[in-house]
């Protein structure tokens, strides 16, 4: 047996995790349409390649450039004021405004990092952040601005979704609608008779209450000017998905949401439908019922279950909420650690998003997109059509 001081533990792979499995890095979401991410925060580009996508598909960049836009930074003072362009460029699979079946590759160039902002903190652990189970993982981080584990990393997700909605549009003439909205900040929530959709794209906060998006104005003015931060709740739905797509047992279209959903930088809850509210309920208050409507189709009477039963996708709007937490770099001293073992107090530097909840929702509208553009692969490929 070797007894040699100097060996690390990382040089004996413990039985129960192979040294095979370290291949497994798990930077891929999907199943038919997988989107593979790639790149970081403050390194040159960052980038996706996406796999499965159907040949014949008009795309090009202005078809994915609008939805990054919605997305990118420095749009208001209530978001992050790096100031980035996301310009998208195609680097393969499209020919002649057609894709081609193979992989598209997309990159972004990342063009205003300050990364001398973190030199502070970068053997400082901080408080909500990535940084110390990163540590413990790999034994070795890039600290400037979170490096892989950075919100940076979604906006490639949101080029994903693009792709992912062209191919939802295709499988359903165009009747697919992907929208989402805020309907919370930290303790103020929407007046819900007071929806419109209309509002979302009228205010810095993706709110669907006007009356509702003034409130907030005033009150993330003072988390802002306070140096703390609040968390979000966002609404995505998805309108005129037909019945049938999901599976019913271990690729159940809600448990891919989910997981989609929940992938998301900060998530910390996801609900489909009433979700847990659905846990106080009786079964009578819950049932979604069903009559026929004037052209003899099935029309719903409530939506519960959030358009999906059993699994599988029923034909009523698709619906999920997603919980951001309060965004975890602030200008409030808070305690900590330091790599060595030291009890620090981190602030930290640079710009950050006093409701990251806000840069969300294009975020989570995208991760719908190619759950639904996966589902509807997966569909295909069972039963055709």
């Amino acid at each position: 047996m070797n007894s040699d001081p100097t060996r690390t533990r990382a040089a004996f792979p413990s039985p129960a995790r192979p040294a095979r499995h370290a291949r497994m890095s798990f930077n891929t979401f999907g199943r038919l349409f997988r989107v593979t991410t790639w790149g970081e925060s403050h390194g040159p580009a960052i980038g996706c390649v996406i796999d499965g996508c159907p040949p014949r598909i008009a795309l090009s960049e202005g078809d994915i450039q609008p939805f990054l836009d919605a997305r990118r930074p420095g749009t208001s003072r209530f978001v992050t004021q790096r100031k980035e362009p996301d310009r998208v460029t195609i680097l393969s699979g499209v020919f002649e405004g057609l894709t081609t079946g193979t992989p598209i590759s997309l990159m972004i160039e990342n063009t205003d990092q300050r990364s001398r902002d973190y030199s502070d903190i970068k053997d400082r652990y901080r408080p909500g952040h990535a940084d110390y189970t990163y540590d413990a993982k790999y034994g070795h981080r890039d600290y400037r601005g979170g490096g892989r584990s950075s919100a940076r990393e979604t906006a490639m997700r949101v080029a994903a979704g693009a792709v992912a909605r062209k191919i939802v549009a295709q499988a359903e003439q165009g009747r697919v609608t992907i929208r989402g909205a805020v309907v919370s900040i930290g303790d103020r929530d929407i007046d819900r008779d007071r929806w419109d959709w209309g509002s979302t794209t009228a205010n810095p906060f993706w709110c669907p209450d006007p009356v509702a998006a003034k409130d907030w104005e005033t009150y993330l003015d003072g988390i802002r000017k306070s140096g703390d931060s609040v968390g979000a709740i966002v609404e995505v739905q998805a309108d005129g998905v037909p019945a049938g797509w999901g599976a019913p047992v271990y690729a159940k279209l809600d448990a891919e949401i989910a997981a989609g959903l929940m992938s998301i930088n900060a998530a910390k809850g996801v609900e489909i439908g009433d979700g847990f509210t659905a846990g106080r309920a009786r079964g009578t208050d819950n049932a979604d019922e069903m009559r026929i409507d004037d052209d003899g189709r099935i029309d719903f009477l409530a939506n519960h279950s959030g358009g999906i039963q059993g699994g599988i996708s029923n034909g009523n709007t698709v619906t999920a909420r997603l919980a951001i937490k309060p965004t975890s770099s602030m200008l409030t001293p808070t305690r900590s650690v330091t790599a060595r073992g030291q009890e620090v107090e981190v602030v930290t530097k640079g710009r950050h998003d006093p409701c990251v909840g806000l840069r969300a929702v294009p975020v989570a509208e995208a991760m719908l997109a190619c759950a639904l553009a996966d589902a509807f692969l997966m569909h295909r490929a069972q039963v055709g059509g």
